[in-house]
């Protein structure tokens, strides 16, 4: 059942090549279960793409392949609850609800990863998170190994957060994931960076949903790229959140420093703009880099290792915080 010594290059998007001493891929509850029996200490593997592996992997690496998708029988007349299984890739599945008409999720098109993994982070982009279409989730819970559902009061959501990047975090294998999407009446949130733009620029005036998405996937293919060209995994760091006071005392000596505001006390700044007026946009150190065309996005020319990648990112935390004194998270796993 298990390979030995197996390259995790093709199962992560940044392309780096470590190695598990172990490897499974699990496709049915019930193979993970019987794993789970044997293994209570194990790595689990899904889509690779918010993730960054700096060593080699000792312990069993499960990669969960779980697939299926459909209507659940919980229905009324505008709503309806969509089931994916772990293993599906998102942005496929974010077509397959638009095919269906089904509104909620045509912000997060094109984003790289599994639908097991979009909760952990709570992922969000262009003004929408999972949390907004989240109903609910299925878990196998690795001390028991018994399924456990987490209703969105109990996931914690927050900003790139939930309770499996924290108190929950290693306890838990994320097997399904329910949303809550609309059949008619769908409210389109086209207001947050280009989107409008983008529409007006196909003279589109009365966009739908499957507008919406189309209009993303060409904003995000001119500035992110693909990690099947070369290895990325998306934003690598969370775009900082600060107060108003610190804003205006900022706003003085950057007067065009984007930001959109999220209370009357809170500012967030696009952690990209502070990344490139450091100068790191377009950069390369040896294999590694930041992205021409966006520095929120850091880079593997092709064998970097996850060291590389991750100096790099402490090199540009390090001229961030001295330059604006902002201390920038970083969004993605370091393993």
């Amino acid at each position: 059942m298990f390979q030995k010594n197996i390259s995790l290059k093709p199962y992560n998007t940044f392309g780096i090549n470590a190695y598990a001493k172990s490897f499974v891929m699990v496709n049915s509850i019930h193979q993970l279960q019987e794993i789970i029996d044997k293994h209570k200490d194990v790595f689990i593997l899904s889509g690779g793409s918010n993730i960054l592996i700096t060593n080699n992997i000792s312990i069993p690496v499960i990669h969960l392949d779980l697939k299926g998708k459909f209507v659940t029988e919980k229905e009324d007349q505008n709503l309806v609850y969509v089931k994916a299984l772990a293993g599906e890739n998102w942005h496929e599945f974010v077509l397959w609800t638009l095919e269906n008409n089904f509104g909620g999720l045509e912000n997060l098109s094109l984003i790289p990863g599994n639908v097991g993994t979009s909760p952990m982070q709570n992922i969000g982009a262009y003004g929408v998170e999972i949390k907004d279409v989240f109903y609910e989730l299925e878990a196998l819970e690795i001390s028991t190994g018994k399924i456990k559902i987490f209703k969105k009061d109990k996931c914690k959501f927050g900003y790139r957060e939930s309770v499996f990047k924290n108190i929950h975090k290693g306890k838990f294998i994320i097997t399904s994931v329910t949303f809550q999407l609309t059949k008619e009446n769908h409210q389109l949130n086209t207001n947050y960076g280009a989107i409008q733009t983008e529409l007006e620029k196909h003279q589109i005036t009365e966009p739908n949903i499957i507008d919406v998405s189309n209009a993303i996937i060409a904003i995000r293919k001119s500035k992110l790229p693909d990690p099947k060209d070369i290895g990325n995994s998306g934003s690598f760091f969370k775009n900082p959140v600060i107060s108003v006071d610190q804003f205006k005392d900022l706003e003085k000596e950057y007067p065009k420093m984007p930001y959109y505001k999220i209370s009357d006390s809170l500012i967030k700044i696009p952690a990209g703009w502070l990344i490139e007026q450091c100068g790191f946009k377009g950069k390369r150190f040896g294999e590694a880099g930041v992205h021409k065309n966006q520095a929120l996005v850091l880079v593997n020319y092709g064998d970097a290792t996850g060291k590389e990648i991750l100096d790099l990112a402490k090199k540009i935390l390090q001229t961030v915080s001295n330059k604006f004194g902002i201390d920038l998270e970083i969004e993605v796993n370091i393993i």
